[in-house]
């Protein structure tokens, strides 16, 4: 099917999509989960419903939840909203997990289902020998039958460990597994043009082909009430599944049936087109799931040479080295306004390219002392932003 051309509003790719699914990872935020007195039994009972009905039919689902916390608070009665310290938050995750896990086997039990639980930290997805095996290890999974249940390791996640929110877990883990489409269940409706609550001829987006700029730029315009997300982390989640080959949407949690509604080609939420050139495997992991450590500021001809021609950045392209990173770790390349223009996998550490900066190739070995490479990120561990 020819996706180009069509417009925000235009339906006509989704229920296409929605048919050709065969693998899927739908992802329920804690605005959705979270209710006065901790976790909503009956949003879990009618998400354990849909999935269970779309797996009868053949499907196979990840789900990808967050709601640890709001379990803890709930079994040990904190229910006057204030706010934890992060200490408090791991414990509670603790928890919470097991009670989590435990709404949700009965629930999948009674519907004749089986769940595995697995929980991550970023760290295991940035190691590639991990990354593979985690996917080894949930294929293995899809294989017995079962419905993985997904959460970030919350009780040991620190800043250096963590996703930033579910929102990238669900997209990392649907390219992971090169999932079809990407289901995210938020407390918003939809993507607007504007600001539903302050302009009310605000237009809901049905259809994305592509996100751009100014798709991004609208994801202010709607305003979750809880979770970490918000509308701009579900939209680059979105972007993420897109560049890997994969269709994604953004809909109402509450909603029941909102799954099979979805799969019926009802006209709800926002649906996003997969690109039409998927990025490869590995380009995806180096985008998307490694932090980069650093950043290279690059004069207009490196720019251009990475852009335009498809080279590998070299030494003299490289105007200022910003942060501390070692052989091998990701960086961020940047114009001379600090626009990003690629990322990628560097050939030395910060304090080597300091004093390699803006000089010719056959210089490195007279001012380090070695030479592993002429390029400082070869063209093959480098991704186009």
């Amino acid at each position: 099917m020819e996706t180009e051309g069509l417009q925000p509003g235009d339906d006509s790719g989704r229920l296409y999509f929605c048919r050709r699914a065969k693998r899927m990872v739908v992802k329920v935020g804690s605005a959705i989960l979270a209710g006065a007195a901790g976790l909503n039994d009956e949003v879990i009972g009618n998400l354990a419903e849909d999935i269970a009905f779309l797996h009868d039919s053949g499907l196979e689902v990840i789900l990808v939840s967050s709601g640890a916390v709001a379990a803890g608070k709930r079994k040990m009665g904190i229910v006057d909203g204030r706010e934890v310290t992060m200490r408090e938050k791991q414990a509670l995750a603790a928890i919470g997990q097991s009670r989590l896990m435990h709404d949700y086997d009965e629930a999948f039990g009674r519907r004749g289902k089986t769940i595995a639980q697995v929980l991550l930290t970023h760290s295991d997805l940035a190691d590639r020998r991990r990354y593979l095996n985690v996917r080894n290890t949930l294929l293995t999974l899809l294989e017995f039958g079962t419905i993985p249940v997904l959460n970030e390791n919350d009780t040991v996640s620190t800043e250096e460990l963590k996703f930033s929110d579910n929102d990238k877990l669900g997209a990392l883990v649907a390219n992971l597994i090169e999932a079809d489409m990407f289901v995210c269940l938020t407390d918003v409706d939809a993507l607007y043009d504007r600001n539903p609550i302050a302009d009310p001829g605000a237009i809901a987006i049905r259809t994305v082909p592509e996100v751009t700029e100014a798709i991004e730029a609208m994801a202010g315009n709607s305003k979750s009430v809880l979770g970490t997300g918000g509308m701009r982390s579900k939209i680059l989640a979105a972007k993420m599944v897109s560049a890997g080959g994969g269709s994604a949407f953004i809909g109402p949690g509450r909603c029941k049936g909102i799954l099979r509604r979805l799969f019926a080609g009802e006209e709800l939420g926002t649906f996003f087109l997969p690109r039409t050139e998927k990025m490869q495997s590995r380009k995806r992991w180096i985008a998307y799931v490694l932090k980069p450590q650093g950043a290279l500021y690059l004069d207009r001809g490196a720019c251009l040479a990475l852009t335009e021609k498809g080279r590998s950045l070299l030494p003299s392209g490289i105007v200022a080295v910003e942060g501390h990173f070692d052989q091998g770790d990701s960086v961020r390349c940047l114009d001379a306004q600090g626009k990003e223009v690629a990322v990628g996998l560097v050939n030395f550490c910060s304090t080597d390219l300091e004093k390699i900066k803006g000089q010719h190739t056959d210089s490195i070995a007279e001012i380090l002392g070695y030479k592993e490479s002429d390029e400082v990120v070869h063209r093959d561990n480098l991704v186009l932003l």
